[in-house]
């Protein structure tokens, strides 16, 4: 058995795509997903330093899942602010965006129902499909007429899995369109708001104001909020459903009050500082006006620059890590085979000069 892991092992460091762990690396960001900054903001660590120190109990363990002991008066009051900041009537806390996926589409599809994912889908959303017993269909990216293809085929209930912005291509779903083939054909839409959230306010679902449209909602604070976990938007029923059938969230011990009023900490520091989004809206026009071709969108904080030749895009990341830019290369089969890109993730937090500095190395190689 050892044998076969090694195997696979030397297969991937043959080909230079071997995953390993590294230290932390110092340097100029532009490769983590901190958008706005609160991972490393001094004003929202004082602030949580001062919930602490007046409540030392949160940083407690909460001593058995949320149907046991982990139900705390902290988490249901954190569930019900999300809640009304999304317009949504219910929430659900998760301590992960990942665990989250897996507890919707793992438990809501049965073995009569169809799950209809975007090719681009999160890993997450995959793994839980193979949970379920629903049989599930791939859609081209981002195309809606080849969605509106496969729904006209189907009988049973359908579940469509979308991300508001993906995480690999930097690029939006055509929401609203989506939305109304959900509609038209009785589908319950799921919406990933990983990337968005806080990028855009509260997340595209809430700019178009498309709640009563959309099934469910997912939002992950280890992002934009600088947190760490993940809710599920959706209504009453849903969350019941959920929370009398979804593993996930049956039999995973809560995390701590800290985890939970931190959350609820980064919603009112954004809620106080709408600069942070305007910042990051400046930078990423800056390097829009770079003239690097890219297909992400003009709007997002993701900038994909596709590099299919490995040696090239490892050179090119090499070059910019010589110069301390922190970037990501992304190579199948993470992504397909000819799509491999360099990832670049702006923040609010980046300087002109930095944008410019590290666009112009980048224009060398393409």
């Amino acid at each position: 058995m050892l044998k076969k892991f090694r195997e696979a092992l030397d297969r991937r460091k043959e080909t230079g795509i071997l995953r390993t762990l590294k230290p932390e690396l110092k340097g100029i960001d532009f490769y983590s997903n901190d958008y706005l900054g609160l991972a490393k903001n001094e004003e929202l660590q004082w602030q949580l330093l001062s919930h602490v120190q007046e409540n030392p109990a949160l940083l407690s363990g909460s001593s058995g899942s949320r149907l046991i002991s982990g139900n705390s008066r902290i988490v249901a009051e954190v569930e019900n602010y999300i809640a009304q900041q999304h317009q949504y009537s219910e929430a659900l806390l998760f301590y992960s965006g990942y665990n989250a996926n897996l507890a919707l589409f793992s438990t809501l599809p049965d073995r009569h129902d169809t799950i209809i994912v975007d090719e681009q889908i999160h890993r997450s959303v995959h793994d839980a499909c193979r949970m379920s017993h629903a049989k599930k269909i791939k859609f081209r990216h981002n195309d809606p007429d080849d969605l509106e293809n496969i729904l006209k085929k189907q009988s049973g209930q359908c579940f469509i899995a979308i991300e508001s912005l993906y995480s690999m291509d930097g690029d939006l779903a055509p929401l609203q369109e989506i939305a109304s083939l959900a509609r038209k054909y009785n589908a319950a839409l799921v919406v990933d708001e990983a990337h968005a959230f806080g990028v855009f306010g509260y997340g595209l679902v809430e700019n178009h104001q498309l709640q009563d449209d959309v099934f469910a909602t997912v939002i992950t604070y280890g992002k934009a909020l600088g947190a760490h976990g993940a809710a599920i938007l959706c209504n009453a029923t849903v969350k019941s459903y959920l929370v009398n059938f979804a593993s996930p969230f049956i039999y995973t011990t809560s995390a701590q009050d800290f985890l939970w009023l931190s959350i609820k900490t980064g919603y009112e520091l954004i809620n106080q500082n709408p600069g942070l989004q305007e910042k990051l809206s400046q930078n990423i026009k800056i390097f829009r006006n770079q003239n690097i071709e890219t297909s992400s969108s003009e709007m997002s904080p993701i900038q994909a620059v596709i590099i299919s030749d490995n040696h090239q895009l490892k050179a090119l990341q090499e070059a910019l890590s010589a110069r301390e830019f922190l970037t990501y290369a992304v190579y199948s089969p993470t992504v397909k085979t000819g799509t491999e890109r360099l990832r670049i993730c702006l923040h609010n937090f980046n300087t002109e000069q930095e944008i410019v500095e590290m666009a112009g190395i980048i224009r060398g190689f393409v």
